[in-house]
């Protein structure tokens, strides 16, 4: 088997049909694996601990659930063989890795699932390693709102360039690469953004972000919808198979990446702007109750 082809092991029903195969290579499906066993480990013994805590863990575990199965998905489902000849299909792909999966399983909060499924010793030593100083503070630096939008943004954009997106077509690594960037910039995005309990939430720096996500990634979708050439004809070559043409193949994932995308990143915003409004009406209440 050739290095390529570890990368791109699928199994497909119908003849002569690659186009509708279940993507099974190993650097897919062991990670996934390995990640849901760890977590289902972990996640039982903090059931056992919890006590009150109960509900929360279940609607963790849910969230979990939903994340893990979105992204397994994408990445092994026929969604990801077609999205190698269609590219709307393609871009189904990486919206529900950057604006599905990865704001879900960032909800779910599964740091401490995944903890607890280590031996205790082994625990200890993860846990003094990610309080070291350097990896605190490069952290810290990543997590900061700006700098993940930022680093979140260049990863789509940059993986756009036509030289790119094709090269990552024909190659594995690279192809594997560019989803690992795509997952990996949204999970720190989604992380830096959305609220979570034990700090204090930038409600107003959150909502900017996100309604900037949405505008540059709505460009980027747009500038595909009205562009006249064929941006990555490597691509479209598969186009028939939805009974599109090459050129309405990429008008088609543009509108996917403006509208349906922007509606998630909008809808995430205007979520938090009333979580905002919430939590402010809460503390002028309580301080009007105060005696003076």
């Amino acid at each position: 088997m050739s290095f390529d082809a570890f990368f791109s092991t699928s199994i497909c029903y119908g003849a002569g049909a690659p186009e509708a195969g279940w993507t099974l290579a190993l650097p897919i499906t062991l990670p996934l694996l390995t990640i849901a066993m760890i977590y289902g480990i972990g996640a039982g013994r903090l059931w056992r601990r919890s006590g009150r805590g109960r509900p929360e863990r279940i609607r963790q575990a849910f969230l979990f659930v939903a994340g893990w199965s979105v992204l397994t998905a994408a990445l092994i489902s026929p969604i990801h063989a077609l999205g190698e000849r269609v590219f709307s299909a393609h871009m189904i792909e990486h919206e529900l890795l950057m604006a599905v999966a990865a704001p879900l399983l960032v909800a779910a909060s599964p740091g401490a699932a995944l903890m607890w499924a280590l031996p205790a010793a082994l625990r200890r030593g993860t846990g003094k390693l990610t309080h070291g100083k350097a990896l605190q503070a490069l952290w810290a630096f990543a997590a900061r709102p700006l700098n993940a939008t930022i680093l979140h943004g260049i990863a789509i954009w940059i993986w756009h360039i036509p030289v790119l997106f094709e090269a990552a077509l024909q190659q594995g690594v690279l192809h594997y690469a560019q989803h690992a960037s795509f997952l990996g910039t949204a999970l720190l995005f989604w992380w830096a953004l959305l609220p979570r309990s034990g700090r204090q939430q930038a409600y107003g720096s959150s909502i900017m972000h996100l309604f900037f996500t949405s505008l540059h990634t709505g460009l980027l979708g747009v500038l595909l919808l009205v562009s006249p050439k064929l941006w990555y004809p490597e691509n479209a070559s598969g186009a028939a198979l939805w009974g599109l043409s090459p050129i309405e193949d990429q008008q088609l994932a543009g509108l996917v990446m403006w509208v349906p995308a922007g509606l998630i990143y909008g809808g995430a915003a205007l979520l938090l702007a009333g979580f905002w409004i919430s939590n402010s009406g809460t503390r002028e209440a309580a301080h009007a109750l105060r005696p003076g």
